[in-house]
């Protein structure tokens, strides 16, 4: 499969102001802080990670929703970091966005119909093919053409969450970035919507960027898995070996906390000590070590980098992972 996506050092830090008169900048919340990654063509990217590491922001950074602080962004092997105006306007066309929640990111003052047929309209499709298209798109998420003409407040949340990936399909993209696309649905409804993000890939050989924090689901629908902390991607790997094999503390700790429907068998359960450390004031050297039940001297001052494990498609930023050869050159640098 061919590279559609390469994220390369990306960075996006908001400036925190102190003072009402003259504001003067004190420092930065560094929600996205150096992030490496890249993405094949038809292929699923989950990110992973607690609430608050940077997956959200690194996926609006990528969409040009934000403009990054630093790095580079590659799409189709063309960088696209700084694409402005009518270049940006055609590139919207191929990357779409699943929003988190589908109870706000639909207006209420529009029908079905119009929140679907507005990015066509936008784009000069005609009236017929708008039709056809809204159709089509109506059939393939699940919904009775007939609903078209309701408004957001007649669905259920479910059924909300359909119409957001029939808008975000409406003008045929390559790559959707879908924002924790089940999180605020009912579990029961989780799968439902799971498994058509999966019929529709293979469909309409999308490529997705699956942000989400629920391990389990992500286990389900991806390819490949990037774990973030604090800004951070530390762990990446082929699913299956990944969660079979989980090489940073940090990963084991999240797949750990993965509920077991074997209620008479013992797990053993990784608790971590602290709170989340805040991104405008991260750690030195390693930003897990304030968390981490293995941390040595070493940790504290030197900031690991992401590194391949031999014979594998799995590499790791830890310093205590065994496997890691040191003098393997650091990746995507």
């Amino acid at each position: 499969m061919s590279e559609l996506l390469r994220v390369k050092g990306l960075k996006k830090h908001f400036p925190i102001y102190k003072g009402a008169l003259f504001p003067k900048q004190v420092g930065a919340v560094k929600a996205v802080d150096g992030v490496s990654f890249s993405v094949k063509k038809g292929e699923t990217l989950a990110l992973v990670g607690e609430s608050g590491c940077g997956k959200s922001t690194t996926g609006r950074t990528i969409l040009k929703l934000l403009d990054p602080t630093e790095g580079q962004v590659f799409y189709k092997g063309k960088d696209i970091t700084n694409v402005k105006g009518e270049e940006l306007r055609q590139l919207r066309k191929e990357m779409q966005l699943i929003f988190q929640d589908p109870y706000a990111s639909l207006n209420p003052r529009k029908t079905i119909e119009k929140t679907v047929t507005e990015p066509m309209k936008i784009f000069g499709i005609d009236k017929e093919e708008r039709q056809k298209r809204l159709d089509r798109l109506m059939n393939v998420v699940g919904l009775d053409t007939y609903h078209k003409s309701r408004y957001p407040h007649e669905f259920s949340g479910g059924q909300r969450q359909r119409i957001g990936i029939a808008r975000a399909l409406a003008l045929n993209p390559e790559l959707i970035i879908c924002d924790e696309p089940v999180s605020a649905l009912d579990v029961s409804i989780q799968a439902q919507v799971i498994n058509l993000l999966e019929d529709l890939q293979k469909e309409f050989d999308l490529t997705y960027v699956f942000i989400a924090h629920d391990l389990s689901v992500v286990h389900h629908i991806s390819d490949r898995v990037a774990v973030m902390y604090l800004g951070e991607i530390v762990e990446t790997g082929e699913v299956e070996e990944l969660y079979n094999d989980p090489k940073h503390p940090y990963t084991q700790a999240l797949l750990s906390s993965i509920p077991e429907a074997k209620p008479n068998q013992e797990t053993d359960r990784i608790i971590l000590q602290g709170d989340l450390p805040s991104p405008s004031n991260p750690p030195q050297g390693c930003k897990f070590h304030t968390r981490c039940p293995i941390a040595e001297e070493v940790c504290k001052h030197k900031r690991p980098v992401l590194k391949q494990i031999p014979g594998q498609e799995h590499e790791v930023a830890c310093h205590l992972v065994k496997e890691v050869v040191e003098d393997i050159e650091p990746t995507h640098v």
